[in-house]
C-alpha cells in the first residue's frame, strides 16, 4: 500500500478552514504535488513535497526545504510531537532487505531538522499519533498480509499490535487525554471511523453513512473530530484525485456536519493532524490537474 503519490501537471491549493465560520483561506497555490499539512504552534505548516518535507510560513507565505537528512523518500505520513520539539516521519528505506514492495520505516528527528533516529524495526510501518505524553506512537503497519494498529515506545524496542480484525485498520491517533485511539477500519465491510480505549479493547463504530471515511483527527481542545470523506465507495483504498469533503464531528454529541462542499482531493488531502494549536481551525490541501 502506496502512501505517497506524485501527480505530474498538479497544481496543489493549500487552505486553513475556520470550523466556525466556514472561511477558507488559501495559503499557497503551486504547481506541485504538496502533502499532508502539520501545523505547528509558531505559525507554519509542515508538507511533504514529493518524498521531501517543507515549512510554509502562513505569514510570509514562504516556504522551504526542512532537512531530514538521509530521509528524502518520506510518505505523507508525518507528525508533531507533543511537546513540538519532534516530528516523527515514516520514510521509504530502499535499503531495508525485506522484500516487500513497500519499505516504509518510522524515524523521528528534530523539529528544526537533523539525522533521523530510527523507531520501528519493520516493515511496513506508516505514523499517524503520537501519545499526550509524548512516549508513544500509534501507527499502521503490515505484518503477515494484514494491517492492523500497532503502538510502540518513542524510544524504540517492542511494538504491540492493538487491532486484530481482517481488514484495514488505519489512521490512529490518540484523544488529548489519551483514552482513546480514534481510527478507520474496513472490519464493517465499508470504510467507517471508529474509536478504542488506548489498548485496542472497547471498539465503538462512530460513522454509519454511505461516505468512505477515513482519518480521524482529534481537535486540541478535545471537542471536535475532522476527516475526510470520499463519495464513493473506495473499499480499503484512500486514492489521489477523487471527489471528497471534510467533515467535522461533535465528540459529546456525535452530530456531524459537513466543514466543505466536494472537491479534486484524497491522498495527500489530510492525512496527518493538522489542527490550529487553539482548535478553530484545520489545514487540508486539494488540487487541479492541467
Amino acid at each position: 500500500m502506496s502512501r505517497h503519490v506524485v501527480a505530474r501537471d498538479t497544481i496543489s491549493y493549500v487552505h486553513t478552514l475556520d470550523i466556525a465560520t466556514g472561511k477558507i483561506d488559501t495559503v499557497l497555490t503551486v504547481r506541485d504535488h504538496l502533502e499532508a499539512p502539520n501545523w505547528h504552534p509558531s505559525n507554519y505548516l509542515i508538507l511533504n513535497r514529493r518524498g521531501r518535507l517543507y515549512t510554509l510560513d502562513l505569514q510570509t507565505r514562504q516556504w522551504k526545504e526542512l532537512n531530514t537528512g538521509f530521509a528524502t523518500a518520506c510518505n505523507n505520513d508525518h507528525g508533531i510531537s507533543p511537546d513540538k520539539q519532534w516530528l516523527a516521519i515514516s520514510h521509504n528505506d530502499k535499503s531495508d532487505p525485506s522484500p516487500k514492495p513497500y519499505k516504509s520505516v518510522i524515524y523521528i528527528l528534530p523539529i528544526n531538522g537533523g539525522t533521523p533516529r530510527r523507531v520501528t524495526k519493520e516493515v511496513v510501518s506508516y505514523w499517524h499519533g503520537w501519545s499526550p505524553d509524548g512516549k508513544t506512537l500509534a501507527y499502521c503497519a503490515e505484518r503477515n498480509g494484514n494491517y492492523d494498529v500497532y503502538t510502540i515506545p518513542v524510544t524504540g524496542g517492542e511494538e504491540k499490535r492493538i487491532t486484530t480484525t481482517e481488514g484495514l485498520d488505519d489512521g490512529p491517533e490518540y484523544s488529548p487525554d489519551g483514552r482513546f485511539i480514534y481510527f478507520n477500519s474496513y472490519r464493517s465491510g465499508h470504510m467507517h471511523l471508529w474509536r478504542m480505549l488506548a489498548d485496542g479493547t472497547n471498539p465503538e463504530q462512530l460513522t454509519f453513512d454511505d461516505n468512505s471515511n477515513w482519518f480521524p483527527h482529534p481537535s486540541p481542545d478535545g471537542q471536535w473530530i475532522a476527516w475526510i470523506a470520499y463519495t464513493s465507495d473506495e473499499k480499503q483504498q484512500h486514492l489521489y484525485g477523487k471527489n471528497v469533503k471534510l467533515r467535522l464531528m461533535n465528540t459529546r454529541t456525535k452530530e456531524i456536519r459537513d466543514l466543505t462542499k466536494v472537491f479534486f482531493g484524497g491522498q495527500g488531502t489530510i492525512n496527518v493532524p493538522s489542527w490550529s494549536a487553539d482548535s478553530r481551525k484545520i489545514a487540508f490541501v486539494s488540487y487541479a490537474v492541467k
